[in-house]
């Protein structure tokens, strides 16, 4: 294995320790080395735009995976024996007891690298073979997104902004964990004003701060969203943005928000908009109240970028054109791309990821449908028949538009349904073919090069 040289001055990794202890039965060799691995699985992961790194202990060694626009990517290993000494530092970084090994813990790490700060959240759980390590990085850069750059249609983003600058009523983003969600919230947020108006937000957990005129509040054991929100109620509030309707008691509350003058923004976790609204009545809410409160819902799925150091020109195989509800034909036609994978993208042939959309207006012949509690089938019609364009239509589109390839939006759109026979797998893929790193080997390359 090659060895690394240290990262320059001008690309400094440094973590901001919390109080806390080393554990006794490391030495100072074994710390140090500790230190340099960390190090540099933190930088290595920052450089790659990982959004996870998940430290996975197995009998002999312990693999190290970051996710990556998505998916996950085989890193590399160190042996076991510096496994004290790697935890050690996470969890001293994190705030948590260092020889608790027993139950599972979480916390929070505050780190500097090349002249920028990020957070993290933090993750242990006892397993089989160790004490399994997740680890969310989290960007501050990422709470002031703007909408323009979320990737949504033109008709759907000016709906969407006129949707957020109502004075009351209730807008749900939903889709599968992992979707963009927050980040469509967090942009949205951004787009009030908030001189002028009462934000408050209830998250679990707060992944990112505003830092100005907005209120977060993280829920705990002992104070759910329930009690956040209606503690809210009596703050004043304009807008309320509730991290999830988890429960019927949350759901109710904010019904009764929307319905007294409160604009109200929150999540679901439903494969479509029209799912959404059945799913809401089914949590308890009264038809004509989820009819009078919803504005619109809007549904969404990310998909990853072509890289363009490698995107080259490729034909789709019928099996994709039948999933997108394309002709064989159109594939003569038309052009389509893929990436070969190079450097620029680690071999993977992606960079970076965008969301396909689909936006649900609320409206009076929708309402007189939902208030009979009619059938998803019949409300999906209505809209439909009212121009409501699919996430996979958005899809279909960026494809033809050279955004992203037909394989990426059939796996992030086909639902459940349309799955029986399933078209695509999602599977970890490695960033190189052989090129994982032994983390240990190249700490102390590090070290002795620092």
């Amino acid at each position: 294995m090659a060895q690394v040289a240290a990262a320059p001055a001008a690309r400094k990794f440094r973590l901001v320790l919390r109080e806390g202890g080393v554990s006794r039965e490391m030495g100072g060799e074994s710390t140090a080395l500790g230190v340099s691995i960390v190090d540099r699985i933190f930088t290595e992961a920052l450089d790659g735009n990982a959004s996870d790194i998940h430290i996975q202990p197995e009998r002999d060694r312990t693999r190290i995976r970051f996710r990556v626009d998505g998916v996950m990517h085989q890193i590399g290993y160190f042996p076991n024996e510096h496994v004290a000494s790697v935890l050690a530092r996470i969890k001293l970084a994190a705030g948590m007891h260092i020889d608790e090994r027993r139950v599972p813990q979480d916390g929070r790490i505050d780190m500097e690298y090349a002249g920028r700060r990020f957070s993290a959240r933090v993750s242990v759980l006892p397993s089989l073979n160790g004490e399994k390590v997740v680890i969310r990085l989290l960007d501050p850069a990422s709470v002031r997104i703007d909408i323009a750059r979320l990737g949504m249609p033109e008709a759907v983003r000016k709906e969407w902004l006129r949707a957020i600058q109502t004075p009351y009523g209730m807008i749900v983003v939903t889709g599968p964990t992992g979707s963009g969600k927050t980040s469509t919230l967090y942009a949205s947020i951004n787009s009030l004003d908030r001189q002028r108006r009462n934000i408050v937000t209830v998250e679990d957990p707060i992944e990112y701060e505003f830092h100005d005129n907005i209120t977060q509040v993280q829920v705990t054991d002992k104070m759910g969203f329930a009690r956040v929100m209606r503690s809210f109620l009596r703050q004043d509030p304009d807008v309320m943005m509730v991290g999830e309707m988890r429960d019927p008691e949350s759901l109710s509350i904010g019904i009764q928000a929307s319905l007294t003058g409160h604009l109200v923004l929150t999540t679901l976790h439903t494969n479509n908009a029209v799912e959404t609204l059945g799913r809401m009545m089914d949590m308890g809410g009264e038809p004509y109240l989820v009819a009078s409160t919803v504005l619109c819902i809007l549904a969404q799925r990310l998909v990853r970028v072509i890289c363009d150091e490698c995107k080259q020109p490729y034909t789709p195989t019928p099996d994709e054109m039948l999933a997108m509800g394309l002709p064989m034909e159109a594939a003569k036609q038309r052009q389509f791309y893929h990436g070969a994978g190079c450097k620029a993208c680690r071999e993977t042939g992606f960079r970076g990821r965008i969301g396909v959309f689909e936006l649900l207006v609320n409206n009076p012949d929708l309402k007189a449908l939902i208030a009979q509690r009619a059938g998803a089938m019949d409300m999906h019609r209505l809209v439909r028949a009212q121009g409501m364009r699919t996430m996979m239509e958005d899809g279909v589109d960026k494809v033809l538009a050279g955004i992203t390839t037909p394989s990426e939006v059939i796996h992030a759109v086909y639902t459940a349904a349309m799955l029986e026979q399933p078209v695509l797998s999602a599977e970890t893929e490695p960033i190189t073919s052989g090129e994982q790193s032994d983390f240990a080997d190249e700490a102390v390359a590090d070290q002795s090069e620092a």
